[in-house]
């Protein structure tokens, strides 16, 4: 889903944000493997449970209710979703995850979402999930919003 937004926020146009599901251990895994590799600290994060997130994204006609079984990615005024955000967001660790990124982008998003879908379904199962929402490290508040 890729959806334009007219509205005035207060994020700046070269934000790149990973919106996740904060008590998911599958998400959060996700957030670390990022937060390793981007060396350049490009990438923001702000868990689905917060305000922020709820604010933001509302602001691009997401209304999340009580459901936060999709992983978001904003870029130059843009919210993307499923894999199709998994995938945009990796480009921004290095080459290498820019190149391969790219070459499952190519896969159609019927699949990738098919594949996606399946998992969000059971990740609570497979990995379980926390009480309550991350807490970013002291090194790491710099990019949680």
């Amino acid at each position: 889903m890729s959806l334009e937004s007219n509205a005035n926020t207060t994020l700046q146009a070269d934000k790149k944000i990973i919106f996740f599901d904060g008590v998911c251990n599958l998400c959060n895994g996700f957030v670390d493997f990022v937060i390793k590799r981007d060396k350049q600290k490009q990438l923001f994060f702000c868990s689905l449970q917060s305000n922020t997130a709820r604010e933001i994204l509302e602001k691009h006609d997401i209304a999340l209710g009580n459901t936060f079984s999709t992983i978001y990615f904003f870029e130059n005024g843009m919210v993307y979703d499923k894999s199709k955000a998994i995938l945009y967001a990796i480009k921004y660790i290095n080459p290498k995850y820019k190149f391969l990124g790219n070459a499952l982008l190519i896969i159609p998003a019927f699949i990738r979402d098919f594949i996606y879908f399946y998992i969000s379904k059971y990740r609570y199962k497979i990995l379980g999930k926390k009480e309550t929402c991350r807490m970013p490290s002291k090194a790491e508040r710099s990019q949680f919003l």
